[in-house]
């Protein structure tokens, strides 16, 4: 790959898993490993934290089901919105497959998804509560 990257990257901080029992997993993350919820959009979907990360838990589709696949996707964080805008440029112009082009959500993240090269979805994210807290260096 070619050239500087961008900056703000943060690591990563976040995992997204389909899980079949939501409920009993949302006590196991909840009660037996102390995450907070942060946001919960509807029934099917929960996003944890436990104060410097960022774990979704989504009801399992039939088809994440049907493919044994229990992983959506990995995040990573990012210093800023502006900057989740650099890192897709940056992606995309190096050839990445680009899946969702950048978006700000309800919950004032601002992120896009990509493919790795061996098909896995990769967040790039902005995420208010994580981002903002992170030191800068």
């Amino acid at each position: 790959m070619a050239g500087q990257l961008p900056g703000g990257m943060l690591g990563m901080r976040h995992v997204a898993l389909f899980v079949e029992d939501l409920e009993v997993c949302l006590r196991f993350y909840v009660d037996l490993l102390g995450m907070q919820v942060e946001w919960q959009p509807d029934a099917d979907n929960y996003y944890l934290t436990s104060g410097s990360d960022n774990l979704a838990l989504h009801r399992s589709s039939k088809k994440a089901a049907e493919s044994g696949q229990r992983l959506d996707h990995i995040g990573f964080m990012i210093r800023s919105a502006a900057e989740v805008d650099q890192w897709h440029d940056h992606l995309a112009g190096n050839g990445i497959r680009i899946l969702q082009p950048p978006k700000t959500h309800r919950d004032g993240a601002r992120s896009f998804y990509c493919a790795d090269p061996a098909g896995n979805l990769v967040q790039i994210i902005y995420h208010p509560p994580i981002s903002d807290r992170a030191e800068t260096s």
